[in-house]
């Protein structure tokens, strides 16, 4: 199984009264997600499920990918690590799964499934972290394949 963990393009800071779903791309986050999107489109085997959480933000990046998504409530801001890895059935899944989600769960899976651990890691925003099994279903044999930024998409 590879699971990519990609985390949404910057967003605007919540104006007063607006809930954090609510919250928009800027501009620079627009053009994140759309060299980001032209990557990901790329590399990725056609097969490959997407989920993305309900926020706005999180909604137009994924958009810019180009290809059929599925919003999952378990990934909204504030999702738990655990409950990420089971809405992408990992590590039992055979396919590739991308996850377009939010800090800091997304660095908390990427800290779980290289160390084992409960970490707080940083994933920058519009950046992809590619994990791969060597062996399927061994969640042991997970190795970190890819990581990219946007900053260095052109």
């Amino acid at each position: 199984m590879d699971l990519i963990l990609w985390r949404h393009a910057e967003a605007e800071d919540a104006a007063p009264g607006m809930s954090d779903l609510e919250r928009a791309l800027t501009g620079k986050g627009v053009k994140q997600a759309r060299r980001m999107g032209q990557w990901l489109d790329s590399q990725l085997p056609d097969s490959c499920r997407i989920l993305a959480s309900p926020a706005v933000r999180t909604l137009q990046t994924v958009e810019a990918l180009g290809r059929k998504f599925k919003l999952h409530n378990d990934l909204a801001p504030g999702a738990d690590p655990a409950d990420i890895l089971k809405a992408v059935n990992w590590p039992g899944n055979k396919d590739s799964v991308l996850v377009v989600g939010h800090q800091p769960t997304l660095g908390m899976v990427a800290a779980l499934l290289l160390t084992g651990e409960d970490l707080d890691w940083d994933i920058r925003k519009a950046s992809a972290w590619w994990f791969a099994q060597r062996e399927p279903g061994d969640p042991g044999s997970v190795y970190l394949k890819a990581v990219m930024s946007a900053d260095l998409v052109k």
